[in-house]
């Protein structure tokens, strides 16, 4: 039996020509084509999604029906990759022998078509926006880069008119339902809503509704408030909950008083606080007014000093602080005010920034490690009685490499001396140099910073070394043109109004910059240094 031979379709030449296609949503005659694209966002808008290094956020075409009016939302299309062949097909006519009409189609394929846009989104709810309304001017104004209608704009007053007569143009429903006569006013015709509410610029792409599962707060609760002169009722949302600060009272320099007592937040915390723990630091505060928190914090263990730190309430049931002035960030017991008392210059605040030391976030492990070495030291032993000791500077040992200290923890002789010296102390406290004189404030700080940077780099000085300093320094205020009187012995003098704080005793902006600027290059060249002799 011969096997029958089976006929295979000719093979034609595909070109090389690249086509790009849009299905478009809708009707499209030859003569409504620029209609069409128009509604595309113009041949801009094709080449940009077209173009071979279009990006995916460019890989986007939306849809206008109404490009006239910016509220109207457009429909979004993708591009996709296709390997469709687009094809020419001519259909001719001829008239048969029996006179009727034979129609003959010849196809071609004209090329590839390797991209196409395709509107698979849910076409979503229009908006009709009043656009006699303010806002929806100032919208067209800035479509239009109208400048002087943008300038014209004016907030509109609020009002309550949520509702207002119905329009026959926007609602001709709700007019022929209104059981007005068509001839009345167009106050009788049924309300419509007025709520402005304009649509967003952007509307979500998810074309498919996601499960929310709205859950209301259970932290929250409803809380009603009678108005007490119209009676009216009112209710709200309140969080449970909600974080509570418990901060301490802080005032100004320049306020007049100081607090006598807790904010009242805190004070009703007072019953839910360690007793014992509390009257610990009641006593202290007694013992002396102000204190930084360093320093109090060494006078517990680290257990206690970390639950005083983690109560948030012990300190403000005590005390109170400035904001700026000579006594900065220093806790001070309630009532006692240093401004009026010539003593507590000892209690004044000096901060030096070190410069050469590089700020590094420790991390969590070393944190703890830290906290166990703290814990294990805490019951008495060498490590317990240098922590204690780690806010006080003698000029002999350093016990941290930023200098934050009050005067009167300062135990360094020379120093001692200077802070205590009563010849040259202000008859009014002043913001910048608290009871100080400005010369006696400034020896004081040149003598303390010298100390503590030569410390830093292993050096004691010796006390000729810093006599010499600050007769160096004497010297140059005195070329200056500006008389200084001689170390710790001078005249008082009017205070002297600043605005920096002085009591930090920061640097000048372009002094810290160019002593940051040089720490980083010789601790990059140490660092190269190591790398190469390692090498």
């Amino acid at each position: 039996m011969e096997a029958s031979s089976s006929s295979k379709a000719p093979e034609h030449p595909l070109p090389s020509a690249h086509f790009f296609s849009i299905e478009y949503p809708g009707y499209v005659r030859p003569a409504s084509v620029p209609l069409a694209i128009t509604h595309l966002g113009g041949q801009a808008s094709l080449d940009t999604v077209f173009k071979r290094t279009a990006t995916k956020a460019d890989a986007l075409l939306e849809l206008s029906f109404r490009p006239d009016n910016p509220f109207a939302h457009p429909v979004p299309g993708d591009v996709v990759g296709t390997s469709n062949i687009l094809l020419k097909i001519v259909k001719r006519k001829r008239k048969a022998a029996n006179g009727e009409l034979v129609g003959e189609y010849t196809a071609e394929a004209a090329g590839a078509i390797t991209k196409t846009v395709r509107f698979r989104s849910m076409v979503d709810y229009q908006y009709q926006a009043d656009m006699s309304d303010p806002v929806a001017k100032l919208r067209v104004a800035m479509g239009n880069m109208d400048v002087d209608a943008i300038q014209q704009y004016r907030m509109p007053e609020a009002t309550e008119d949520y509702t207002i007569p119905a329009d026959p143009v926007l609602d001709p429903q709700l007019v022929q339902d209104s059981t007005a006569p068509s001839a009345a006013a167009p106050q009788n015709w049924a309300p419509r809503s007025n709520l402005r509410l304009f649509p967003p610029p952007l509307f979500s792409r998810q074309g498919i509704p996601q499960n929310y599962n709205f859950k209301a707060n259970i932290a929250s609760m409803v809380s009603t408030t009678v108005d007490e002169v119209t009676g009216e009722e009112h209710k709200r949302l309140v969080n449970r909950w909600r974080w509570k600060g418990f901060g301490p009272a802080n005032i100004l320099f320049a306020d007049a008083a100081v607090p006598s007592e807790p904010p009242p937040n805190v004070a009703a915390m007072r019953e839910q606080m360690d007793q014992a723990l509390l009257k610990r630091v009641e006593a202290l505060f007694e013992e002396r007014f102000v204190w930084t928190r360093a320093s109090i914090f060494n006078q517990f263990t680290p257990l206690e000093a970390r639950d005083i730190h983690n109560s948030k309430v012990l300190l403000p049931l005590v005390c109170y602080v400035f904001q700026d002035g000579p006594w900065r960030d220093t806790l001070i017991r309630f009532g006692y005010d240093p401004r009026r008392d010539p003593g507590a210059r000892v209690f004044q605040r000096l901060y030096f920034r070190n410069m050469s030391h590089p700020i590094e976030r420790v991390s969590i492990i070393t944190r703890r490690e830290g906290h166990a070495a703290a814990d294990t030291a805490r019951d008495g032993g060498a490590g317990d009685v240098d922590r204690k000791t780690a806010h006080i500077f003698d000029g002999v040992r350093l016990t941290q490499e930023t200098a934050a200290f009050q005067l009167c923890d300062i135990h360094d002789p020379m120093l001692r001396e200077m802070i205590k010296s009563e010849e040259d102390v202000r008859e009014v406290c002043d913001e910048r140099e608290g009871w100080y004189s400005t010369d006696a404030y400034e020896q004081i700080k040149v003598v303390l910073r010298h100390k503590f940077f030569s410390l830093l780099e292993g050096h004691i000085p010796p006390q000729e070394e810093c006599e010499a300093l600050l007769q160096s320094h004497i010297e140059s205020k005195a070329k200056s043109g500006r008389p200084v009187p001689p170390p710790v012995v001078g005249r008082k003098r009017p205070s002297r109004v600043g605005k920096n704080n002085m009591a930090k005793g920061a640097l000048r902006p372009e002094d810290a910059a160019a002593a940051r600027l040089q720490a980083t290059l010789e601790r990059n060249a140490k660092d190269l240094k190591a790398l190469r002799s390692g090498k």
